[in-house]
């Protein structure tokens, strides 16, 4: 059996704390010695785990007891440690997002679906965007734009008519949100080795959050983002429903 002490991690819904005591009654729940995650909620539970725990090197199971659960299995407390050992394992990698504000201040922030800029008052936002040392947009006026990963392609990125990924593509997002100049651009699917650096013009009148996944930071002057290959996060997926199939699978959805 490949996997025999799971730690458990539990939204706060009611579902999930049921499903929280359920589990743990049957199959303990390890802390120090866990081989296995298992988080049980939807697909924001899902993405706070694997920021959480990426550094262990422990794989992630996520069962859903949420409303969204695209990263999810189904939920079910029979036969657990069997399903555990069928499961299909999908590495996937974040962005980096490095950030300067208005204040003169860095930070930098990894994002496991997407990095996006986003406007913080009634005046839109205007972005001169530049993939790998060329300025491919002189002038972007819009409520913001993101960067998506394959694995976030199905989130935010899809909300805002952005392409799906397959997962293993060696492709990166880029979606505008609402954009007003030029009202045409609809975006752009970039290498994944890309490095894409937006500059915010108009800073003070025009002022700009950036946010990778949970990690906000605002009145931002220039973000710069990039995938690093070096961090990695393994989701653990039924077999007939891996993370590949699913994005086939939503590509096809007609209703």
């Amino acid at each position: 059996m490949r996997f025999k002490k799971p730690a458990f991690a539990a939204s706060n819904a009611p579902e999930a704390q049921a499903a929280l005591r359920e589990l743990t009654k049957r199959y303990g729940n390890a802390k120090a010695d866990a081989d296995v995650i298992v988080a049980l909620g939807g697909d924001g539970l899902m993405l706070q785990t694997v920021h959480k725990n990426h550094k262990r090197g422990l794989p992630i199971y996520g069962m859903n007891c949420g409303s969204v659960g695209f990263l999810m299995n189904e939920y079910s407390p029979n036969d657990f440690l069997e399903r555990l050992d069928i499961t299909e394992a999908q590495a996937i990698h974040p962005l980096r997002m490095k950030v300067k504000t208005a204040s003169g201040k860095s930070q930098t922030a990894l994002a496991f679906n997407e990095v996006s800029m986003l406007r913080e008052t009634r005046q839109a936002a205007k972005l001169r965007i530049s993939i790998d040392g060329i300025v491919r947009l002189e002038e972007l006026i819009c409520d913001g734009i993101l960067l998506s990963t394959p694995a976030g392609s199905t989130a935010y990125n899809l909300s805002v008519n952005g392409p799906i990924l397959p997962i293993d593509a060696a492709l990166l997002a880029l979606t505008p949100i609402s954009a007003f100049r030029p009202r045409r651009w609809r975006g752009a699917l970039l290498a994944r080795a890309a490095k894409v650096v937006f500059e915010i013009l108009e800073a003070d009148k025009r002022p700009v959050s950036a946010v990778a996944d949970h990690t906000e930071v605002r009145q931002v002057t220039e973000v710069i983002v990039a995938e690093d290959a070096s961090v990695a996060a393994t989701i653990l997926f039924d077999p007939d429903r891996s993370l590949q199939e699913r994005i086939l699978a939503e590509q096809f959805v007609t209703g």
